[in-house]
């Protein structure tokens, strides 16, 4: 994070990023991994809705997210198949896990590519309430929850079924709400949080999660026994292989994450900085290593279904060859093939290397 990459943040996206159906085989792998479940109730079933009204946060300003009514008979039905989505979500899916359980709202979201709902449950016994969404489907979209499960520090939990997708929500601080509260931080916390937002940045750059503004990921807190450790988590995988500028793909070069870049460039020297970024590729490294039968049968499956156009990924494997250096990049025919060659050239330079002399002869991680 350069002066020179400071003055350049604010990358431009795509206004509209299409969505993409999932295919036989992607629908297979799902189903194999236990994503695929039959529910009771999907996306276009709550479209439905008679009646609705703004939602404001607590200073009155509009959130963009409305909250739908719908007549008394088919709100009835919606609530018992939204209670068995959320069992099924996390639990047995018995029916006897709803008897503490009621739907509080059901809001909907007027703005963004998915236009989710999201439903807040309540249990009646200790008012403990949580949330989960319901989308439209969309291949990049899971592609990206997929790889975020086996390469990043955080497990997913999600659901699909036909063209409707099921998340559980994300536990944290939202980005641009924990901006107003980094200023207030103590030296050494400023300093953490520098840290692993160098992390994250590296982490979106080689696992191509785009759009990582300050509103599509969250701070997550929690406390050691002598400190407070941060750590940034992505809440938005639209942009998943999608765009095709290469620096998309990097949370510093937003304006909404400002804050953060000058908190980085403030708190960190240019060589903390390339130590995290090669601590972020080495885990990578080993996560790939980890995950590679499950994230070679991923791969084999989005393959065979588009999820960007031809024209962006031709921009971003000329990027990328230009960038590794290696013009074999240039020649991917889908961007599950030019995320193979990125995870080669991790586990090559970033684990293979490093362990040569513990695993002379090997080529590959299988």
């Amino acid at each position: 994070m350069n002066s020179k990459e400071t003055k350049e943040i604010d990358v431009k996206i795509e206004k509209k990023k299409l969505t993409y159906p999932i295919n036989p085989f992607f629908k297979e792998y799902l189903i194999n991994k236990g994503r695929e479940k039959p529910l009771p109730l999907g996306y276009e079933d709550l479209l439905d809705f008679d009646a609705y009204v703004p939602v404001y946060d607590d200073n009155d300003n509009d959130t963009l997210w409305i909250s739908v009514m719908y007549n008394g008979t088919l709100m009835e039905d919606i609530t018992t198949a939204l209670l068995q989505i959320y069992v099924r979500l996390q639990s047995d899916g018995r029916e006897d896990r709803l008897s503490n359980l009621s739907i509080s709202s059901i809001d909907f979201c007027t703005f963004g590519n998915t236009k989710p709902f999201r439903i807040k449950v309540i249990n009646q016994l200790n008012n403990i309430y949580d949330y989960f969404y319901i989308k439209r489907i969309d291949a990049s979209r899971v592609f990206g929850l997929e790889l975020e499960h086996y390469l990043s520090p955080y497990n997913l939990n999600y659901i699909t079924d036909r063209g409707t997708l099921i998340e559980e929500h994300i536990v944290g601080i939202p980005g641009d709400a924990f901006t107003q509260l980094l200023a207030k931080e103590s030296k050494p916390n400023r300093l953490r949080v520098a840290k692993e937002f160098v992390k994250f940045n590296e982490r979106c750059y080689w696992r191509l999660l785009g759009d990582m503004r300050a509103y599509n990921f969250v701070v997550v807190v929690s406390h050691d026994f002598d400190r407070i450790n941060f750590g940034f988590r992505a809440i938005d995988f639209d942009q998943q292989c999608f765009e095709p500028d290469i620096r998309v793909y990097k949370p510093q070069f937003f304006k909404e994450n400002l804050p953060y870049v000058k908190n980085s460039s403030s708190q960190l020297v240019r060589q903390n900085i390339h130590q995290y970024r090669n601590e972020e590729r080495a885990l990578l490294a080993k996560r790939i290593k980890a995950n590679y039968i499950s994230l070679k049968k991923l791969m084999d499956a989005v393959e065979k279904t588009p999820i960007s156009p031809e024209e962006n990924l031709r921009k971003l494997s000329n990027q990328w060859a230009i960038k590794l250096g290696n013009d074999r990049i240039r020649s991917a025919k889908h961007m599950s093939e030019l995320m193979r060659y990125l995870f080669e050239y991790l586990f090559k330079r970033y684990y293979l290397h490093s362990y040569q002399a513990y695993y002379k002869g090997e080529s590959h991680p299988e």
